[in-house]
C-alpha cells in the first residue's frame, strides 16, 4: 500500500477543535484493518534494530499504534496520560498547546536508567504534547529517546523544537495544506 493511498483515506476536520485547525482523524485509518496493519508493520521496519525497551504512548491516539508496536518489538508499553488517569506516584508536566494549555502524567516507576525508549503520537503539528512527553521522559534518566509520529504536519518545522540527541521521525509527512512531502 502507498503513503498516497494511506493519506486517501485520511479524514480532514475543518475548525476542529477551534475555528483554523484543520485537525487530521487517524481513526479512519484505526477502522480499517489494512490501513492498520500498514501502519504498525511499516514502524516495526523503521524501529526493530534500535534496541527499544520501552513505547511509550500519548493519550489517547498514541496508545492505539504505541501498544501494538511495543508488542511487535518485544518492549514494553507506557501510556502518558493527562492529569487524574493514574493510579500510582507519577511524575507530570504542564506545556502550552496550540490553542491552550494542558498536562501529561506517567508513572514515575516506568522508565529507568537501562531503557531505550520510543516515544509514539499519532501527530506531530506544533509540538507541544510530543515535546512535554520528551521532556517527561527524559525526567526518569533513560539511556535514549527517540520520538516517532504517524503523521508530521512539515509547514510547523516543530522537528527543530527537540534536542540535536532526540530524533524525530515519522512515517508520513506532509504540509497542512500541500500533501505529502
Amino acid at each position: 500500500m502507498s503513503k498516497q493511498t494511506l493519506i486517501s483515506h485520511l479524514r480532514n476536520i475543518p475548525d476542529y477543535p477551534m475555528e483554523g485547525v484543520q485537525f487530521k482523524d487517524v481513526t479512519s485509518w484505526f477502522m480499517n484493518p489494512e490501513d492498520l496493519k500498514e501502519i504498525v508493520d511499516s514502524l516495526y521496519e523503521m524501529y526493530k534494530d534500535k534496541g527499544i525497551t520501552k513505547v511509550c504512548g500519548v493519550e489517547s491516539r498514541g496508545f492505539i499504534v504505541g501498544a501494538a508496536l511495543a508488542y511487535r518489538l518485544g518492549a514494553g508499553f507506557v501510556p502518558i496520560r493527562k492529569p487524574g488517569k493514574l493510579p500510582y506516584e507519577k511524575v507530570s508536566i504542564e506545556y502550552k498547546k496550540e490553542y491552550g494549555f494542558d498536562r501529561v502524567e506517567m508513572h514515575k516507576d516506568s522508565i529507568n536508567s537501562n531503557d531505550v525508549v520510543l516515544i509514539h503520537d499519532d501527530l506531530l503539528a506544533t509540538g507541544g504534547t510530543l515535546l512535554a512527553s520528551q521532556k517527561l521522559v527524559q525526567s526518569l534518566g533513560p539511556k535514549k529517546i527517540l520520538i516517532n509520529c504517524i503523521i508530521e504536519l512539515t509547514n510547523f518545522h516543530a522537528k527543530d523544537l527537540f534536542p540535536k540527541d532526540c530524533p524525530v521521525d515519522s512515517f508520513i509527512a506532509i504540509d497542512e495544506f500541500d500533501g505529502i512531502n
